[in-house]
């Protein structure tokens, strides 16, 4: 499969028949009657956003090799290109909410330091679950009325719901860089390395291809996600190869291969630095 994640279910965003519009809102319910099989419950790999609130129920939630307890509150922002699995969500319920990469310009920031899940308090769930319903209810006019259809509403609605539902977190030293030409140049950036970062482990190689300086590059990934290039690079290096390492079967030095590197000695010497353990190790832990 992808990337040779052999026991990873790789997941393509297929819209409903009607349901072309770059976004789709299911929830819980209609998850769990679609997935009889409770294939769910295994390691999958999308290349599409998930959002999700937990309106009510506990539950549990896997998403690159951290487990998260779900529970009334809780919101769940997948990535694409994230390994998770929803470990148990029988008793969960809310709104699902699937759309494209590209569907919502702009968030580059909120999305970058956005964890995988994270806690609302009632108040502000009782604000976010609402929008999510409005999203639902012209969504679902759209599918059923495609006359009433109004596909540029939808990315609004749903960056209202995300934008009320956003955690608190600490806005890193020069993060309003990160609006205008500095969030275009890390997205720049970040496109790039998820397209590259198997062939190319140095930051002069990106602002090389992308017409940037490292120093440009380095400045809006800080402002971005509060870490400079280099680190942003290595970061995605790792989880890489914890990916292969978890998911698949190949040796230390197939692993190695698949991320670029000359020979498993380099390799084993920055998973080290990066994860404090030796690959091998690493994987017997896990």
């Amino acid at each position: 499969m992808e990337n040779g994640h052999d026991a990873v279910r790789q997941l393509r965003y297929l819209p409903a028949v009607g349901a072309a519009y770059g976004v789709e809102v299911l929830d819980f319910a209609a998850l769990r009657a679609m997935d009889v099989q409770r294939r769910r419950t295994r390691p999958q790999r999308p290349d599409f956003h998930v959002f999700a609130l937990i309106g009510s129920g506990d539950g549990a939630h896997e998403a690159d090799f951290r487990d998260y307890r779900l529970r009334a509150g809780c919101v769940v922002w997948i990535r694409p290109g994230m390994v998770h699995r929803w470990t148990d969500v029988d008793a969960c319920d809310g709104p699902l909410i699937l759309f494209r990469p590209g569907f919502l310009p702009g968030f580059t920031a909120a999305e970058a330091a956005a964890p995988a899940c994270w806690d609302l308090d009632p108040q502000r769930l009782s604000l976010a679950l609402p929008a999510a319903d409005h999203l639902g209810r012209e969504h679902g006019a759209a599918v059923s009325n495609p006359r009433l259809a109004s596909p540029a509403l939808l990315p609004h609605l749903l960056a209202a719901l995300i934008l009320r539902a956003l955690p608190d977190t600490p806005v890193p030293a020069g993060a309003g860089e990160a609006d205008g030409r500095g969030a275009e140049v890390f997205r720049a950036y970040r496109a790039a390395v998820e397209a590259h970062f198997t062939d190319w482990h140095r930051v002069a190689d990106y602002a090389r291809a992308l017409g940037y300086d490292v120093r440009t590059l380095t400045r809006a990934t800080r402002a971005a996600t509060g870490t400079g290039a280099k680190t942003f690079l290595d970061q995605r290096i790792l989880l890489e190869a914890k990916r292969l390492l978890a998911h698949t079967g190949l040796p230390v030095g197939g692993c190695a291969r698949r991320l670029g590197f000359k020979d498993t000695g380099n390799f084993t010497t920055f998973f080290r630095r990066q994860a404090g353990l030796a690959p091998a190790a690493w994987r017997a832990a896990y």
